[in-house]
């Protein structure tokens, strides 16, 4: 018969009244372990996006309830603000100098750890550890300690006993020469570069050894010539997700600059030597009172950021295969 050789189609099971209570007790135990974040998710996160987008198209002055509804003229006014397109100005010169930096530096400490012989797991953890590390702890140590402007401040001990220079620098007090830079781009290097190291440790591990040993049998060495014919283009994907975060975080830096140059009322004027757009928004918000523009410009940036995630993803080729 044609029907010959081909499997019956399975009995299906009778559900019981103990499988029914089952299902039910698994459904409710979900719902019981995702009700607190999801609660989290709305409270927190959904509708200060949506209340705030109201906000952007009221004269939110002095108040955060939605009224006087003005359309787009917030926009408009951000827009042609001259201190914002000026913040928009300064975290392209940080993202210039922090992006580049970043991926060096993590792409080199990935590869030198992953080629230990030995106390990989010390090196990663140690790499790591800042990563944990608060932002804002961290910049004040750097405005504090490290970098405070006094001659027993560690950078103006450690440029005197390398260069001898003994009139001590004032890192952050001035724009000629803009010692400030150096200050902001060190502190947020050496809080993420861990992170970034662990993801292309990843990355490194998953290339197979037998491309390496291929290499080698046709005379190839370790060295610049596999790292550029073996281990960059295998870690295609990995450079990828990894620029498209350094940019992102790089547009949303706050805590280094609002404490670093202005986090006390005694420094607040020099805030106006490098305020991203989020320092100044938050000064506009929360300085001037006022919610509606604040809002209005937290929507123009965020669809900055997603304007260059889209165009830095097609110059990628993210999505495409290897």
């Amino acid at each position: 018969m044609a029907a010959e050789g081909l499997r019956a189609a399975p009995t299906p099971v009778p559900t019981t009244a103990a499988g029914k209570r089952r299902d039910r007790e698994a459904t409710v135990a979900f719902w019981l372990f995702m009700a607190p974040m999801l609660l989290g998710l709305i409270i927190f996160t959904f509708v200060p996006i949506v209340w705030g987008f109201l906000l952007s198209f009221s004269r939110a002055q002095n108040s955060v309830s939605i009224t006087d509804f003005v359309g787009f003229q917030n926009y408009v006014d951000v827009i042609r603000d001259r201190e914002f397109r000026r913040s928009l100005v300064t975290i392209l010169v940080f993202t210039a100098f922090i992006v580049p930096l970043t991926y060096a530096a993590s792409l080199g400490l990935a590869m030198l750890v992953n080629g230990a012989n030995w106390g990989r797991g010390i090196f990663r953890t140690a790499f790591f550890i800042p990563t944990a590390i608060s932002y804002v702890v961290a910049s004040l140590i750097w405005r504090m300690s490290l970098f405070n402007g006094i001659p027993s401040g560690v950078a103006n001990i450690a440029i005197f006993e390398w260069f001898g220079i003994e009139d001590p620098v004032s890192w952050i007090a001035g724009s000629d020469p803009p010692w400030y830079w150096l200050v902001l781009v060190s502190v947020r290097l050496w809080l993420q570069v861990g992170f970034y190291m662990i993801i292309f440790i990843a990355g490194l591990q998953e290339i197979p050894r037998s491309l390496y040993e291929a290499a080698w049998v046709d005379g190839a060495r370790s060295g610049w010539t596999t790292f550029r014919d073996i281990t960059l283009p295998m870690l295609r994907n990995t450079t990828i997700a990894v620029m498209l975060l350094l940019f992102i975080n790089a547009f949303q830096a706050f805590d280094e600059f609002f404490n670093i140059l202005g986090g006390t009322a005694a420094s607040a004027g020099n805030r106006g030597l490098a305020r991203p757009p989020l320092v100044y928004l938050y000064q506009v918000a929360f300085g001037d009172q006022d919610y509606g523009r604040g809002s209005a410009g937290a929507f123009v940036l965020t669809a900055i950021i997603i304007g260059v995630t889209i165009v830095q993803g097609r110059l990628f080729g993210f999505g495409r295969s290897a």
